[in-house]
């Protein structure tokens, strides 16, 4: 079976990300698709496995194989984690909904180190950029605040919401470059302070619920032998 088989097939979850999901879209933003597919266990039996991810078949698209997606979760993986919250759905099966249904699962405290880490990288960048350049990537930038305020706000309420609500309008402001680097530095250092004194007193699980998680992967497996 092709990759591309793999996806058109055997997905069972479809969802929107990028700016569309997140409330910030422009006129020209793209639309990006990630997705989960289900291999067919007998796949599994042979000496050659079936791909953990898959581009395409549109741009602007990409999968990942069930148990691969679990294992990223569980990490607290912030593009993972994001997949599960997003507010636009384009396809979802049985085990999607189930899948979904885990989403409390699979988040734990372990989010403040990797949303952190993944922050830090991204504001390398941008330091980067500015040195070279005299200026940010100001989208980037933009997707760097946002990040930091879900991060936040996720440790504070045990809920990941990913839709930039009421800061929409600052963080347009952001990408079109009308606030100055400093300010938008400022606002990114503030974030990460706020994060981690929100860690001290967040709800979350030091640990995400593996065992839950392993059930419903193996069930699922176990369907898709018979």
């Amino acid at each position: 079976m092709d990759d591309l088989t793999l996806v058109r097939d055997h997905t069972v979850y479809r969802c929107v990300m990028g700016s569309r999901a997140f409330g910030l879209a422009t006129e020209g933003s793209d639309t990006d698709r990630r997705g989960v597919y289900l291999a067919p266990t007998p796949l599994f039996w042979g000496f050659d496995k079936p791909p953990t991810h898959v581009e395409g078949p549109r741009d602007e698209e990409f999968s990942w194989e069930l148990e691969r997606f679990c294992e990223l979760a569980l990490r607290a993986n912030p593009n993972i984690l994001e997949c599960l919250h997003s507010p636009l759905v384009e396809q979802v099966g049985p085990v999607g909904a189930e899948l979904l249904s885990l989403r409390a699962a699979f988040l734990s405290r372990r989010a403040h180190t990797s949303f952190s880490r993944y922050a830090a990288s991204q504001h390398g960048k941008l330091l980067a950029d500015v040195r070279v350049h005299g200026a940010p990537r100001w989208k980037h930038a933009m997707h760097l605040l946002r990040l930091l305020l879900s991060c936040r706000d996720l440790l504070r309420t045990g809920v990941l919401t990913i839709d930039a609500g009421p800061h929409r309008e600052r963080l347009l402001s952001v990408r079109r470059g009308e606030l100055t680097w400093d300010e938008v530095d400022a606002w990114m250092a503030g974030l990460v302070e706020e994060t981690d004194r929100a860690l001290a007193g967040t709800p979350l699980p030091e640990d995400p619920d593996r065992a839950r998680v392993e059930d419903f992967l193996v069930r699922t497996r176990r369907a898709s032998a018979a």
